[in-house]
């Protein structure tokens, strides 16, 4: 729970905004893939001239963002459900979908690699495990009733 100002509207501690960054050694591929594929709005683009070339930020808008902690067996628990192996790495970035099924279709259909098809969790959720571009583990996930 944050704290907030007198008048309760503005926290005083905790995060106001959760953005992880990804190196992306091609990234008009990345953009590509990301934006044009995933749909993710810019917030930011940024250039600027260097010694070294143009240097470039692109900020997605990927709606709400959520910092999950899970400890080593959640880890490997998830990769068993997700994928029937072990795969994970210590990042791994997972977006909600409305349709797990078509998502994952146009992910790779777009340059994703599939690591494991939509597979139903116990936890309600549809998954699917993709490598993104710039090596970026993903999850898609639609969240779906219970069993």
């Amino acid at each position: 729970m944050n704290d907030t100002s007198p008048g309760g509207t503005a926290p005083t501690t905790g995060a106001a905004q959760l953005r992880l960054v990804v190196h992306a050694e091609d990234l008009n591929a990345a953009l590509a893939f990301y934006r044009d594929a995933l749909g993710l709005a810019p917030e930011l683009d940024l250039s600027t001239d260097t010694d070294a070339g143009e240097a470039r930020v692109v900020v997605l808008d990927a709606g709400r963002a959520t910092l999950e902690l899970i400890n080593t067996p959640q880890r490997d628990l998830i990769d068993q459900l997700e994928v029937g192996r072990p795969v994970s790495r210590e990042i791994r970035v997972a977006l909600e979908v409305a349709d797990a099924d078509v998502a994952t279709e146009h992910a790779v259909a777009s340059g994703a690699s599939q690591v494991a098809p939509p597979t139903r969790t116990p936890w309600g959720s549809l998954n699917a495990r993709l490598e993104g571009p710039a090596g970026l583990p993903l999850t898609l996930f639609q969240q779906i009733d219970p069993e």
